[in-house]
C-alpha cells in the first residue's frame, strides 16, 4: 500500500538524480556545442537535449517501468549472454575506458591548466592524474560517509557558482554569436543530437534507475504504477535542472567564440569565462568545485565498475579490480581529454542504439507479451547497422580510409538506409521490425 507522498520528498529524489547524472564533465560539451554551433544555436540545443536530458529521462523510467533488478536482468530478454556482453561494455563506457579517465582530464583542462605553462601541460597532466587517481583509489577501497556528504554538498555548490556566472553571460556576453562551423553548418540539429551522446548520461540512466526505483521505495510507494509516477515526478525535476545548465552553458560557448576563438575542447571556455568575469577568484573557486565534483563522480564510477566485475569475476576481489581500474583509468587520462571525446565517439556511436531500443522495447514488451524473438530480431537489426557506424566513427577519428570489406555494407545502407548519413540509419528498421514481429507476436497468442 502507498502513503501519501509529500513534494519535498519528490525534490529530494530529484536532487539526487540530478547529482547522480551531473559530472563535470557534462559541463564541457554543451560548452563545445555552443562554440561551433554559432549561429544555429537553438536547433543544435534542441536535438543535444533530446540524447543528452530526455534520453537519460526515458533510461530512468525504463527501468522503473521493467522491474527488473538491474541491467543486465532486463538485457537477459534479448539473451543471456548478449546481456553480459552489453552490460560489460556499457560498464566499461562509463568506467575505466571513457568516463572515468574524463573526469580526470576535465579536472585538470578546467582547474589546473589556466596555472600552467603552455610547455608543461603533458608533465602537469602526468601529476595531476597520478594524484587524483590515487585518492579515488583511497576511497575507493575505504568507503566512507564523507564522500557522498561532500557530493551533497559540491553538487549544489556548483550548481550556484554556474547560475551566478550564466548570469553574468547573459546580461554581459563576452562577444557576438559567430557563424556555425563544420558539421554543424547542414544539420545542426542532428549534429547536436549526436553530440548528446557524449555527456553518456543514456547509457548511465540503465545503471542509476535501480538506485532511484530503490529510493522511491524506501518513501513507501511499492505499486509498479505508483513507482513509475514517482520516477516520472523526481526525473522532471532533475532534468529541468540539468537541461537549464545546458542551455545555459552552449549560450556561454556561443558567445564566447569571438574572444576566445574555438577551442580544442569545452574545457577552457568555462576557465576563460570565469576568469573574464570574476578574475582570479572565480578561476580558483571554480577550480576547487570542478576538481571536488570530478574526484566524487571518479569515486562512484570505480566503485560501480569493481562491485558489478565482482559479481560477475568472483574469482577477483574488489581491491583487485579497484587498483585494476584506476590504473586503466590513469594511462587513459594521459592520452589528454581531446583524444579521450575523439575515441569514445565510436563506441558511443555502437552503443546507443542499442540502449536507445532497449528502453523502447521495455515499454512496448507488453503489448507483444514479452515475446524474446521481438528482442532478438529487433535487437539484431539495430546491431548490425549501429556496428558499421561505430567502425565509420573509428576509420574518421583515425583519419584513415574505411577497411575495405566495410565499402560494400556502408554503401549500401547508404543506397537504402534513411537518415544513414547522419547517424540514425538504424531507427527506421528497428521500429519497422519491433511493429512486424510485434503484430506477428500478438496474432500467435490470439
Amino acid at each position: 500500500m502507498n502513503q501519501k507522498v509529500k513534494f519535498s520528498e519528490y525534490i529530494a529524489i530529484g536532487v539526487m538524480l540530478f547529482a547522480l547524472f551531473f559530472g563535470a564533465g557534462n559541463l564541457i560539451f554543451p560548452a563545445q556545442l555552443g562554440q561551433q554551433a554559432g549561429s544555429d544555436l537553438w536547433p543544435a540545443v534542441a536535438g543535444f537535449l533530446i540524447t543528452g536530458v530526455g534520453l537519460p529521462l526515458l533510461g530512468i523510467l525504463a527501468m522503473g517501468f521493467s522491474g527488473s533488478s538491474n541491467l543486465q536482468e532486463l538485457a537477459s530478454r534479448v539473451n543471456p549472454a548478449y546481456a553480459i556482453f552489453f552490460t560489460c561494455l556499457l560498464y566499461l563506457t562509463i568506467g575505466p575506458f571513457f568516463a572515468l579517465p574524463r573526469t580526470g582530464t576535465v579536472a585538470y583542462e578546467i582547474g589546473i591548466a589556466p596555472f600552467v605553462n603552455a610547455g608543461f601541460h603533458q608533465g602537469g597532466l602526468l601529476i595531476f592524474t597520478l594524484l587524483f587517481f590515487a585518492v579515488t583509489l583511497w576511497f575507493s577501497l575505504n568507503p566512507a560517509k564523507i564522500v557522498d556528504n561532500v557530493g551533497k554538498i559540491l553538487a549544489p555548490g556548483l550548481v550556484i557558482l554556474l547560475t551566478i556566472l550564466l548570469f553574468a553571460v547573459v546580461l554581459h556576453p563576452m562577444g557576438a554569436i559567430q557563424a556555425p562551423v563544420g558539421a554543424y553548418v547542414s544539420g545542426a540539429f542532428v549534429k547536436g543530437f549526436l553530440d548528446g551522446y557524449n555527456t553518456m548520461d543514456a547509457i548511465a540512466s540503465l545503471v542509476f534507475g535501480i538506485i532511484v526505483v530503490n529510493a522511491i521505495r524506501s518513501i513507501g510507494i511499492t505499486s509498479k504504477r505508483g513507482i513509475l509516477g514517482a520516477t516520472v515526478k523526481s526525473g522532471l525535476i532533475a532534468i529541468s535542472i540539468l537541461g537549464a545548465i545546458y542551455i545555459g552553458i552552449a549560450y556561454m560557448g556561443a558567445t564566447s567564440t569571438e574572444t576566445l576563438g574555438i577551442t580544442e575542447n569545452g574545457g577552457p571556455v568555462l576557465s576563460n569565462a570565469a576568469s573574464h568575469y570574476f578574475g582570479e577568484f572565480g578561476l580558483i573557486m571554480l577550480a576547487v568545485l570542478i576538481i571536488l565534483a570530478c574526484l566524487t563522480t571518479s569515486i562512484g564510477l570505480t566503485t560501480a565498475c569493481a562491485e558489478y566485475f565482482q559479481t560477475l569475476l568472483p574469482r577477483f576481489n574488489y581491491k583487485t579490480l579497484v587498483i585494476f581500474f584506476t590504473t586503466i583509468s590513469f594511462i587513459f587520462a594521459n592520452f589528454g581529454l581531446t583524444n579521450i571525446i575523439t575515441f569514445s565517439v565510436p563506441v558511443l556511436m555502437f552503443l546507443y542504439p542499442l540502449a536507445i531500443v532497449l528502453m523502447i522495447l521495455t515499454f512496448l514488451s507488453p503489448l507483444f507479451h514479452h515475446k524474446r524473438i521481438v528482442y532478438i530480431l529487433t535487437i539484431a537489426i539495430t546491431f548490425l547497422i549501429s556496428i558499421f557506424d561505430g567502425l565509420k566513427s573509428l576509420c574518421e577519428s583515425l583519419e584513415i580510409d574505411y577497411f575495405g570489406w566495410m565499402v560494400p555494407i556502408v554503401s549500401f545502407y547508404e543506397k537504402t538506409l534513411p537518415l544513414y548519413n547522419q547517424g540514425l540509419g538504424w531507427l527506421l528498421p528497428a521500429l519497422l521490425v519491433v511493429i512486424i514481429t510485434g503484430v506477428v507476436a500478438r496474432l500467435q497468442r490470439s
